[in-house]
């Protein structure tokens, strides 16, 4: 059936990358955004949404992926889940927004599908801001990208160590204020003094020392993002003073008389569970539901170890970018096997030791601290080990296939763990079992 000519002609004019897809799946036009963003679409025409974007050979409902259309169908309006889809990039995330099109027998004929692409967030490594693609950090960023638009305050929840500056400068990027500043401000350990005039600012005169007038950075922040990491080690009495900003939006300066406008929207984080501190009466009620509008929890490591390879590589190149450095497969089953109690920053600080003790560019066990786990037996790939013939227990015959397998496939573990039918996390113990 051919799309009504007035439908083809809205889509052209829509400035974001659209596409037209029917009843079946099938993609049917592509507007001028998205030939923009991916050339000729010619390509795509005529073949289903979910194979061009996650190379999938049933809709994505069928193969564990969240699908708008789902939804679309039953309440008829406009659905919209984030995804990450393969383009010529490589893989993406994509907010992916899906619009019902009703037809003359007043059953749903076409859907207008949007892409706005998360490009401040990756799936792969890329040596700056947050990879991941695990069902945990794929829920994360989620949340992540519906705050992202609004004035909402939103209070990042996580150990230390997990990321948290980074999803705030995420928040900020995605956000209509990015071309404003981002400001942190480190809340742990201010005094009442130093928490002011930080923040606030002061006069010229306002103590002994103040020679000129200082901007804080609440004025710094203007038009932007203020971020407060670690906000629950504010003291109590000084709680006050950032509750009072936030429910008037205006300050004075140290010394200062003069009332001034405050304009950011606030991120703020914490390591520290302040529910509990607001029932034990170290952290203000008043204050806590002013700033956890919408919470924001940030995995810790241990929830997403399927992203441990990833992040290795991102940091890799970030640390030693000029070298071709790479793990072997026991040592990143060490790492994957690892509960990392200090998260991304420990693991940040283990792969920096590592490269001072290599020698050459391959990481091997003996390179990390021996306390992180048992030694891994090595392997040496080859031809299918004889041992595969006799009687043995069936884990290690699972153990020496898997390598030999994995030898066979040049060494692409994650075209290995597909084959299988198993995650990477599980290949990796498995390589070193």
């Amino acid at each position: 059936m051919t799309p009504p000519a007035e439908l083809l002609s809205l889509l052209e004019a829509l400035n974001e990358p659209r596409i037209l897809v029917d009843s079946e799946y099938r993609i049917m036009a592509a507007n001028q955004a998205y030939r923009r963003e991916f050339g000729n679409p010619r390509a795509i025409i005529g073949r289903t949404c979910y194979e061009v974007s996650h190379h999938f050979k049933k809709p994505c409902d069928q193969c564990g992926e969240s699908c708008p259309r789902q939804a679309a169908e039953k309440s008829r309006e406009v659905s919209r889940v984030l995804h990450l889809h393969h383009t010529p990039r490589g893989e993406e995330y994509v907010d992916v927004e899906l619009i019902p099109i009703q037809g003359a027998d007043g059953k749903i004929a076409y859907f207008v599908e949007t892409m706005n692409f998360l490009r401040e967030i990756g799936s792969q490594s890329n040596g700056a801001g947050m990879v991941g693609r695990s069902p945990a950090f794929n829920h994360m960023v989620e949340f992540i990208n519906r705050a992202a638009p609004a004035m909402t305050p939103v209070l990042l929840l996580g150990e230390s160590g997990t990321g948290k500056e980074l999803a705030a400068q995420a928040l900020h990027s995605l956000s209509p204020r990015r071309s404003k500043p981002f400001v942190p401000v480190d809340c742990s350990g201010m005094t009442e003094t130093l928490f002011e005039s930080e923040l606030f600012g002061y006069e010229k005169g306002a103590f002994t020392g103040a020679n000129q007038r200082k901007i804080g950075l609440v004025e710094a922040a203007a038009g932007g993002t203020l971020f407060l990491d670690e906000v629950g080690d504010i003291p109590l009495h000084l709680q006050v003073k950032l509750l009072r900003l936030l429910e008037t939006s205006t300050f004075r300066r140290v010394g200062g008389v003069e009332t001034l406008r405050a304009d950011f929207r606030l991120v703020a984080a914490t390591h520290r569970g302040v529910k509990q501190m607001v029932e034990a009466g170290t952290f203000r009620r008043d204050l806590y539901y002013r700033i956890s509008a919408f919470p924001i929890h940030l995995p810790a490591l241990r929830e997403r170890p399927d992203d441990i390879p990833i992040l290795v590589e991102s940091l890799l190149a970030r640390l030693a970018p000029d070298r071709s450095i790479h793990l072997s497969d026991q040592a990143m089953a060490r790492l994957v096997a690892y509960d990392f109690p200090g998260n991304i920053r420990e693991l940040r600080n283990l792969l920096e030791r590592a490269l001072l003790l290599a020698d050459a560019d391959t990481l091997r066990p003996e390179h990390f601290p021996k306390e992180m786990a048992a030694t891994m037996p090595g392997y040496e790939s080859g031809a299918l080990p004889e041992t595969l013939f006799t009687v043995m227990p069936l884990e290690r015959v699972e153990a020496e296939y898997v390598r030999w397998a994995l030898d066979q496939m040049g060494g692409d573990k994650r075209g290995l763990a597909m084959k299988l039918g198993i995650s990477e996390r599980t290949l990796y113990r498995k390589l070193g079992a």
